[in-house]
């Protein structure tokens, strides 16, 4: 039977073997020589790594003889936070409005930039392992899997991912290319993640969650930063950053960054996993008045990574292994404006455009998005209204390399309409409210969806929160679904070629889910903190890979073959029950321990009619169903901190992976008012462990990594 085929990735493998190749990118031309040349990953990762080392040296010397803290008024303030206070961080993920955690009918949890620095993440996908209920998992140096209550895969198809507000699910292959969402860390103010469906919000995609990533103002980034580090796999990078006001509201600042990883361990030695990078951005911020904030900022990026994948032809019948280098490119510009009208009134306008080229092994995708958003809030007697609406295009030219792997056609333009009505009635003033709403969509692919959400929240506490939500979530069909031809061949039979081949499928319909959630947290005084949240999800319409039939001879393209016929389809229907608990107990002011439990259980089977192939028990078994992170944090004298943190995840039967033990720890010392020296190590408890299955060949193992880092803040 065929093999797991995830949309987002398109793994698959032929009848007997496997079917089709891993989806790949390919070759490309869209930019300028002069700026390819810019962009390239090798070329970035030396010089911009080696500009953002050599600033800081000539900035640190000097500073070295200075006796100042390191941590910002920002840092401390989080440090020093009670858990109450933590309690009361304004998010803006759910509404897209501030509001207080303890004022949230959602399963939200927060990661602080102080949790970031103490973890020793060196990107976004290694500090989301700090929030339950998240599935991290490491493919190669330069892959990750990250889902959120089951159904986890290369990208990903049901959680959404914004930065700064810009989306950056693709809508070619439904899901997020982590790899290529990279930022300055020390800039990330905080990330959100909701862990249940956001769509009447964010709109489709917001299937099982969404993982907001909000950076700082300018106004908070002044002066300079720089860092230097080098390890045993994360073999060395180096970043820096200036901001800088007028004292007029006008604030901006700018940043260079460059890594580069060693491939991960391969038991047959074939090691073409390493990965480069380099990357620049800015930001700017002004408050022209108390009403009035403008902000525009932007990035752009060049970067290699090694890959695995495979590739068929027609002419002549042949299946390609490849090993080599990908090549990624591209950049975004995003500009907001929001006014303050009044108490509980405001309007906000944002546009981005963004720019991706995907040169990989064996497709291409050139990819320019365009996207303008607003939101209006204001009251209404005891309530609180909010609407908005959203417009977007991405246009993308998908480049040929193998006959096997095409779209048809090969140029599109994706487009999304949305608009979203919430209100939020008071039903007892600060102690009891309903909010409900919907978001009303149309894409190319589908006619006019709805996804109602109603939740109710009850605080009889200043320091308790009970909530219970209702919502409908929908994820739509993307290109891969509806014009995505992809063929292995299998051999010879009877003297001709033979095939298999997942055919585009022009009536692939939307997936659907209908999600029930009811959650609890409290602060018991200053020293203990639970959050805990139970769901119940039942999805509908969702993916499969079907059979459709007998072979038969085809003669086009040629040569003459036998064709096994197959297609996409809404075969499987599924249940996910479950729920996780996030526990924070400080027993003295210089020991924190918390962590987090996640339970998931899955049941994923055929619809009625179903002509799916055998991608119910990848689906069911590609998720962990226990979960568990420990951490300890401590706060030791002459300005020394050391934290901890052991993790556990439980098998993936679906794709042969076990289950692990393993931990962190980094000690992080304040040497003086301005510098910092880090060492951190990852994956401490053996040489190697395998976390996720994607690309073709054996598991890769996830290396022990030790690394050291000498950072300066002025």
């Amino acid at each position: 039977m065929f093999s797991s085929l995830e949309t987002g990735s398109l793994t698959a493998a032929p009848l007997g073997g496997a079917l089709c190749s891993v989806f790949r990118m390919g070759q490309g031309e869209v930019l300028p020589k002069s700026v390819k040349a810019f962009l390239d990953p090798r070329w970035c990762r030396r010089a911009w790594g080696l500009l953002a080392f050599c600033a800081f040296l000539a900035l640190i010397v000097p500073a070295l003889r200075g006796q100042v803290l390191l941590a910002s008024n920002e840092q401390r303030s989080l440090k020093m936070m009670s858990l109450e206070q933590l309690g009361s961080i304004e998010v803006t993920t759910v509404s897209k409005e501030p509001e207080e955690v303890w004022k949230t009918p959602a399963a939200i949890y927060v990661i602080t930039q102080d949790d970031i620095r103490r973890s020793g993440a060196t990107n976004i996908p290694e500090a989301l392992r700090l929030a339950p209920g998240v599935e991290v998992a490491r493919i190669t140096a330069d892959e990750y899997a990250i889902g959120i209550r089951g159904f986890n895969s290369r990208l990903s198809r049901y959680v959404l991912v914004l930065i700064d507000g810009r989306t950056v699910y693709t809508t070619l292959t439904a899901g997020t290319y982590w790899e290529t969402q990279d930022t300055f860390l020390q800039d990330v103010d905080r990330i959100e993640v909701i862990r249940g469906p956001g769509g009447t919000i964010w709109g489709p995609n917001a299937v099982n969650g969404v993982i907001n990533i909000i950076t700082k103002n300018a106004s908070d980034t002044q002066g300079v930063l720089g860092a230097a580090a080098g390890g045993n796999v994360e073999q060395d990078f180096g970043d820096f950053r200036y901001g800088s006001a007028n004292g007029r509201g006008f604030s901006y600042r700018a940043y260079v960054r460059g890594f580069g990883w060693a491939p991960e361990y391969h038991a047959d030695g074939d090691n073409y996993d390493d990965w480069h990078s380099g990357q620049g951005g800015f930001r700017m911020d002004w408050n022209r008045n108390a009403r009035d904030t403008y902000r525009l900022q932007g990035d752009v990026y060049g970067q290699d990574f090694g890959e695995r994948a495979d590739a068929a032809t027609y002419n002549p019948p042949a299946n390609y292994d490849l090993s080599g280098d990908a090549t990624l490119y591209g950049g975004n510009l995003l500009g907001s404006w929001r006014r303050v009208q009044g108490e509980g009134r405001d309007f906000d306008l944002e546009a981005y455009y963004a720019h991706d080229t995907r040169n990989e092994l064996n497709f291409g995708d050139i990819r320019n998005t365009v996207d303008v958003d607003f939101t209006d809030r204001f009251p209404l007697s005891h309530q609180e209204v909010s609407w908005g609406g959203t417009v977007r295009a991405s246009h993308g030219n998908e480049v040929e390399l193998y006959s096997g792997l095409t779209f048809t056609p090969p140029r599109r333009t994706d487009q999304l309409y949305q608009g979203f009505l919430q209100d939020q009635i008071s039903v007892v003033p600060n102690r009891l409210s309903i909010t409900a709403g919907s978001k009303i969509l149309k894409t190319n692919y589908t006619g006019v969806l709805g996804e109602p959400d109603a939740r109710l929240l009850y605080t009889p506490t200043s320091t308790q929160t009970l909530w219970a939500a209702y919502t409908h979530a929908v994820r739509t069909p993307a290109d891969v679904e509806r014009d995505f031809n992809l063929s292995s061949f299998l051999g010879y039979s009877s003297g001709l070629p033979l095939f298999a081949r997942f055919s585009a499928n022009p009536h692939f319909r939307p997936e659907q889910l209908n999600g029930y959630e009811l959650g609890y947290r409290t602060s018991a005084g200053s020293k203990l903190y639970v959050d805990l949240t139970s769901f119940y999800n039942h999805y509908g319409d969702s993916f499969s890979e079907d059979l459709l039939g007998a072979p038969y001879i085809e003669t086009s393209p040629a040569p003459t073959h036998i064709l096994y016929p197959a297609e996409f389809g809404n075969g499987l229907v599924a249940t996910t029950t479950g729920g996780e608990i996030a526990p924070e107990w400080r027993p003295t002011s210089w020991w924190r321990m918390g962590g987090w439990y996640s339970l998931l259980a899955m049941h994923v089977k055929k619809g009625t009619n179903s002509k799916d192939i055998g991608s119910a028990p990848i689906e069911q078994g590609s998720s962990p169903e226990h979960q568990a992170l420990i951490e300890n944090g401590f706060d030791l004298p002459k300005s020394v901190g050391v934290d901890t943190y052991v993790r556990y995840v439980s098998a993936l039967p679906g794709i042969s992976v076990p289950s692990y033990w393993t931990g962190d720890a980094t000690v992080h010392w304040a040497a003086t008012h301005h510098i910092e020296f880090i060492v951190a190590g990852r994956n401490l408890f053996q040489p190697h462990h395998v976390e996720f299955s994607y690309d073709p060949g054996p598991l890769v193992g996830i290396r022990r990594d030790v690394y050291g880092e000498i950072r300066f803040n002025r």
